[in-house]
């Protein structure tokens, strides 16, 4: 059947989403299709008595350019974390903080155990650094793995270890840093130039701005697309249910793997997981909203990275109550044992903060997440609006064709609309101009 509008959208993922947004200024209607039963597709937050779970911990970088044109921050009403990390090393929590934002802690950090002074300095020639120039041209300099940068620039295995392994680790899902050099630098100037912070009420929250920007009935859920249909009506697509839905044009803004086998493409596409598991406690370990970091590596038990969302967003938490998240990356998480995992993570942590206090801890929920994100040692943004076109009537957006994360789901999803508004013009301009010739 007809669908009535102008584009389909398979997916309501921020790409799908982002996509209908930059449509919807342009007056181009459109048709998301969402498989599932939300929206947001990484992005999803549930509710759990009183409580705010973000499907795997994640943070929003206020930085991010392309979030800046798409969202309203005062609308998400977002929470900083403190700039810097607590790092667990020697047997100690010690505080490494951005010199920048906090110049006390800052100057004392110069001091502290965890890397040399001098690695200290080579922090802040990073920074400038990675903050030369425009955000493309980060992409086009020479690629190494971020291990190898990090070494090029002279840090010592002191620093590497116990911070930029942990800190990075948890950001790419990977300790060996073998993401892209140049994600090294794109993230590091996102961190360094705006904030680390959470939507008050919670990630999804950003999928649900944008959503509300559409018009009404503007998403499908559990709608799964079984096929492509393409014929001289336009693009069209077969619903696992049987329904044929057809319209002008067609984006897909799914993952890489799910969108080649809709265009009938093979791929091979490698994800990282993690595991996220939150605890419930009647107060938090820590007394600032601040990321804490495992520098002692995966020897001293599964935990990468942990942090009290309710201390950044209070409504995380119920009151008088504080939510604790800890991040396993999956090569620390033993498959299918949720039970193992659990005693594993809470043996490290009365480590870090005392049996006593651990042990009172309510276990709420763990999320395996193993698509938690592309695999990323290669990275170049997408190109420009000739990137996302398929063939005619038929478009791609996704992170996996930019930087694995918000900033990049957000910038595929509105190339592909602008690059569906031009050809769609055309195709109008080129019709009116044979009409009036037949005329």
């Amino acid at each position: 059947m007809t669908t009535g509008v102008q584009v389909l959208i398979v997916g309501a993922g921020l790409a799908g989403l982002n996509c209908a947004r930059r449509l919807a200024e342009d007056g181009v209607t459109s048709l998301i299709l969402e498989a599932s039963d939300g929206i947001g597709g990484r992005v999803r937050t549930d509710h759990l008595d009183g409580f705010l779970l973000d499907r795997g911990f994640q943070v929003f970088l206020t930085a991010y350019p392309e979030a800046r044109r798409a969202l309203d921050y005062e609308g998400l009403s977002l929470k900083p974390f403190y700039s810097g990390a607590l790092v667990r090393a020697g047997g100690r929590l010690t505080k490494f903080a951005d010199p920048f934002r906090h110049p006390l802690d800052g100057f004392l950090t110069l001091f502290s155990s965890v890397g040399t002074v001098a690695d200290k300095l080579r922090v802040g020639k990073l920074r400038l650094k990675v903050n030369e120039g425009a955000v493309e041209e980060l992409f086009r300099r020479p690629e190494t793995t971020t291990l190898e940068a990090l070494r090029a620039a002279g840090f010592s295995d002191a620093l590497i270890n116990g911070f930029f392994r942990p800190f990075f680790g948890g950001v790419f899902l990977e300790t060996e840093l073998r993401t892209s050099s140049r994600m090294l630098d794109f993230t590091f100037r996102m961190f360094s130039s705006g904030d680390a912070a959470l939507p008050a009420e919670g990630m999804n929250a950003i999928a649900r701005q944008l959503a509300a920007s559409l018009p009404p009935d503007s998403v499908r859920l559990n709608s799964p697309v079984a096929a492509i249909e393409t014929n001289t009506a336009g693009a069209g697509v077969r619903l696992n249910s049987g329904e044929r839905l057809t319209a002008d044009a067609l984006v897909i803004a799914t993952e890489q793997d799910v969108a080649a086998r809709l265009l009938g493409q093979a791929t091979v596409s490698q994800f990282r997981g993690v595991a996220c598991m939150y605890f419930a406690a009647e107060k938090s370990p820590v007394t600032e909203p601040i990321l804490v970091l495992n520098g002692e590596g995966a020897a001293a038990g599964p935990v990468n990275n942990l942090c009290v969302p309710s201390l950044v967003a209070p409504s995380y938490a119920p009151p008088g109550a504080a939510l604790i998240s800890a991040s396993i990356l999956a090569d620390h998480a033993p498959e299918a044992d949720d039970a193992k995992l659990e005693l594993a993570v809470r043996a490290q942590l009365a480590d870090w903060f005392g049996d006593t206090t651990v042990r009172r801890w309510r276990h709420l929920r763990t999320y395996r997440i193993a698509r938690a994100l592309p695999e990323q040692r290669h990275v170049a943004l997408a190109d420009g609006r000739a990137g996302v076109r398929v063939r005619p009537g038929i478009y791609i957006c996704g992170d996996h064709l930019d930087t694995a994360s918000i900033n990049g789901a957000l910038r595929a999803g509105r190339l592909a609309a602008e690059a569906a508004i031009e050809d769609l013009t055309r195709g109008q301009t080129v019709a009116t101009a044979a009409a009036a010739a037949a005329g």
